[in-house]
């Protein structure tokens, strides 16, 4: 009888042991400073989402090839078709759907933006105004871009000058694609849409490079691919 109970206690002891081990294996530890919400696309892509000020902005670069309505994006390869849209296209740099795509996001003419329909249902491409408010709340200085900059040069060219990415908002340097349908800038720059429309051929955007904090807006053709970042209504 001594003998079985301890044979029991033995087992006990091992079933013990493998529940500790189950349960330290499954339990999720993060590492991050930040509070992260989310927050998924009509295709079911899924994103972090970051709080700055009364803001709540996307803190990944969006990457869906469908509308909020669940119509689907032209996807435009070709580089003299790309120079020639006046419609809603997307691509993907060097037209790598799979490393860029994860890596990157995608990049949209502004004929997608103007759909009002690229971000998911409650959230819009953030107009200027909502840049200028974001900028105003990191300073409105010569360093305020690089603390929305990802930090260190695994995607950002050396130096990455002042990228510290101190809100969480994780802005990386996904380039951009020309009037003329060429790729170019990945790892130096990082180019974000707004919904304002500047003349009937061009938009702003604002972008940020490796070689300085600034972040700088500018307006250019709605034929350019830029990344987009989706702000809460």
């Amino acid at each position: 009888m001594k003998k079985r109970q301890r044979s029991l206690d033995y087992v006990s002891l091992l079933a013990g042991i493998t529940l500790l081990v189950i349960s330290s294996c499954n339990k999720t530890t993060s590492t991050s400073p930040f509070q992260y919400g989310s927050v998924s696309d009509f295709e079911g892509n899924a994103y972090n989402t970051i709080q700055i000020g009364s803001q709540t902005w996307m803190a990944e670069n969006l990457r869906s090839v469908k509308l909020s309505d669940g119509s689907s994006i032209a996807k435009v390869t070709d580089q003299t078709t790309w120079s020639n849209l006046t419609t809603p296209a997307y691509c993907f740099y060097d037209n790598d759907s799979v490393s860029a795509k994860y890596n990157f996001g995608a990049l949209y003419n502004w004929y997608v933006v103007d759909t009002k329909k690229l971000c998911p249902t409650g959230w819009h491409v953030p107009n200027i105004d909502d840049w200028i408010a974001l900028s105003t709340l990191l300073g409105v200085d010569s360093l305020a871009g690089g603390t929305l900059k990802e930090a260190g040069t695994s995607k950002w060219a050396t130096p990455n000058l002042y990228g510290t990415n101190e809100y969480g908002f994780n802005a990386i340097p996904s380039g951009y694609r020309f009037y003329n349908g060429s790729f170019q800038n990945v790892g130096y720059s990082g180019n974000y849409w707004s919904a304002t429309e500047y003349t009937p051929s061009k938009a702003w955007y604002l972008y940020l490079t490796y070689s300085n904090g600034k972040l700088s807006k500018n307006s250019y053709d709605k034929t350019y691919g830029f990344s987009v970042r989706c702000i809460k209504n």
